[in-house]
């Protein structure tokens, strides 16, 4: 399939990596409608401010991805529908996880069975490798059992499910894709790398984080975003599961050394127990197993390995240490 002359939706486009989709789909001369949440702000998010090469070439629309109604409106004369509307954040999820099954299940049933009824050509739904809980084996394939260490996993599991029951049951043409730790400019400062950059931005030299040896595979919000394009474009994997990562791991305490090093800062790392996931919920390892994405639609980041990462963390801490940026941050609390 390719996306020339078609209406595309971003739903989460007012969000960290949906800004960014946006921006790229804009950059592609694509026709893109984005759907961010209503407030009484009026506010579109990561969106009132997006490059200034993007600026005025996008429709926006705000609703609410619980309420189905608006879900269908928003999709209406659409082709192609990027679905990343999401409550993402782990430790929220502990004290609020109604909120994330009335978001993530409910809200995905809202946009696939709109885009059943719209007959949409393409939806590509986004999950995340919190889904497979800590590494029984690397990397992590996309036959890795799934393991719900915490509400928002279980949520993202559900919405998976839901997505391609879809598929399945009716024909719907789903794609779901699973990224692995997306980061750089404009990340919530929920997210480690984010906190980190901040605190160190902010003159902060005693860095506050969790637990230090977790590892992840870190992926460049560009290349993320990459990687919705090709799979929306790819018909091989339509009722399947694809991940996308950089296929490089790395443990909390050493991205915290490599950020300090990057920033030219020297810097005493604290474990404090706030920061950190109940025992059972912490997951230990991610490493992304991405072939299939090398064969399906030659998934090749730009910030592969320990170099693209560095790469990736300089692009990132350029754009927290701009003081407009950084002012938007609360460094000095931990962010739920």
């Amino acid at each position: 399939m390719k996306l020339d002359g078609k209406r595309i939706l971003v739903t989460g486009a007012d969000g960290f990596i949906g800004s960014h989709l946006v921006e790229t789909l804009v950059r592609d001369g694509r026709d893109v409608r984005a759907f961010v949440f209503y407030n009484s702000f009026n506010s579109w998010g990561w969106l009132d401010q997006p490059a200034p090469d993007v600026v005025g070439k996008f429709e926006t629309v705000a609703g609410d991805i619980r309420d189905p109604r608006m879900v269908e409106a928003a999709m209406r004369d659409c082709d192609v529908v990027f679905h990343l509307a999401a409550l993402i954040a782990i430790p929220f999820s502990y004290v609020a996880p109604d909120s994330y099954v009335d978001t993530n299940i409910r809200g995905t049933l809202n946009v696939v069975q709109a885009a059943r009824a719209l007959q949409v050509e393409r939806v590509v739904c986004t999950s995340t490798s919190e889904v497979y809980g800590t590494a029984r084996m690397v990397p992590i394939n996309e036959e890795h059992p799934l393991q719900p260490q915490s509400p928002y996993s279980a949520t993202k599991i559900g919405a998976d499910m839901v997505a391609q029951s879809f598929h399945a049951a009716f024909g719907t043409p789903i794609t779901v894709l699973r990224p692995f730790n997306t980061y750089g400019p404009r990340q919530s400062a929920r997210a480690v790398i984010p906190t980190i950059i901040a605190q160190i931005a902010g003159g902060k030299r005693k860095i506050e984080l969790g637990a230090l040896h977790p590892a992840r595979d870190f992926t460049y919000v560009t290349d993320t975003t990459r990687g919705f394009v090709q799979a929306a474009c790819c018909d091989a994997i339509v009722g399947e599961v694809t991940n996308v990562g950089s296929g490089f791991e790395i443990s909390i305490a050493d991205t915290a050394r490599l950020i300090a090093e990057v920033m030219n800062t020297e810097i005493e790392i604290i474990s404090r127990e706030e920061r950190i996931r109940p025992q059972t919920s912490e997951v230990e390892r991610l490493f992304a197993g991405v072939d299939k994405a090398r064969r399906r639609f030659d998934w090749n980041p730009e910030h592969a390995g320990r170099d693209g990462f560095r790469k990736g963390l300089e692009k990132t801490a350029a754009w927290f240490t701009k003081s407009e940026n950084l002012t938007r941050y609360k460094a000095d609390i931990y962010n739920l």
